[in-house]
């Protein structure tokens, strides 16, 4: 039956990421491109600095891949593959969930398992790391973003996990309502506890050597070397519309997991069920 589970995940995960990926070729790619051509930009100013100053401006980097090819082949694999990756761990935590949250309608525990990915995996990491288009992140901290998204990622879902836990403890105590409530507390304190602890990427000591301490790495203003802004900073807009369409695509992803996985989980324990009661009835004449 696992396996049967696990299955339906992938489908459903790949499903979602269809949604998902059509939704940010839409909304999404517009503001990614725009990120590209301000990042151009920025590096034409900055070269144009440094040959004044008497500085011989690196070598541009040809892309590999065309911003066509990016902004649809590439974009449209890894979202959808990432969408059947997280329908596969979605089907897992499914399966484990099942008898251990109380007597939930197998359709009513595949949504709180589907909120539960999207708040794990993304929403709450988000929260502390936001995503961030091109153009914003320096090369130098790739790696200690990548590892501190992983690691807001790890308590996320850890703190989730002991939530649930703590509900079930409390609720013969405190009654269900209270007990979720009470578990939802402690899980957001917890988690503002991690947050408040961890360093955001502004402060990262390649940036702060670098640039100074700041909130983000979103690009400041450019200036010459009389003080002079010769190209502005990140736009703002462009920087909420990426940031919230991809909250929404992410959304849309997890929610097409649940709905779509719930039917397929709710008939298939079903028909787990009736196989027993099938095999024990007597035969009659």
């Amino acid at each position: 039956m696992e396996r049967r589970f696990i299955l339906r995940g992938l489908l459903v995960g790949a499903i979602g990421g269809i949604l998902a990926f059509v939704f940010a070729r839409i909304f999404a790619e517009p503001q990614i491109q725009a990120a590209v051509d301000y990042e151009s930009g920025r590096d034409a100013a900055q070269a144009m600095l440094d040959k004044a100053a008497g500085i011989t401006p690196e070598a541009a980097h040809p892309d590999i891949f065309s911003r066509t090819i990016q902004a649809n082949v590439g974009i449209g694999v890894g979202v959808i593959l990432f969408g059947a990756a997280m329908g596969g761990l979605y089907a897992v935590a499914y399966i484990l969930a099942c008898g251990r949250t109380g007597n939930l309608r197998p359709r009513t525990l595949a949504l709180l398992v589907a909120l539960g990915g999207f708040l794990g995996f993304y929403l709450i990491p988000f929260a502390k790391y936001p995503a961030d288009p091109p153009a914003i992140g320096h090369h130098e901290t790739i790696r200690d973003r990548g590892g501190l998204f992983l690691l807001m990622v790890g308590f996320a879902i850890a703190f989730l996990i002991l939530a649930v836990w703590l509900g079930q403890k409390l609720k013969p105590r405190f009654g269900n309502w209270n007990a979720t409530l009470l578990a939802g507390l402690a899980c957001v304190a917890a988690l503002g506890v991690v947050m408040f602890v961890l360093p955001s990427f502004g402060h990262l000591s390649a940036n702060v050597h670098e640039y100074g301490r700041h909130a983000t790495e979103t690009p400041l203003p450019l200036k010459n070397q009389q003080g002079q802004i010769v190209y502005p900073g990140f736009p703002a807009d462009v920087l909420f519309s990426f940031r919230l369409y991809s909250v929404a695509a992410q959304a849309i992803m997890w929610a097409a997991i649940g709905l779509c996985f719930a039917p397929m989980a709710e008939r298939l324990l079903a028909r787990t069920a009736e196989g027993p009661r099938t095999a024990q009835a007597p035969v009659t004449a």
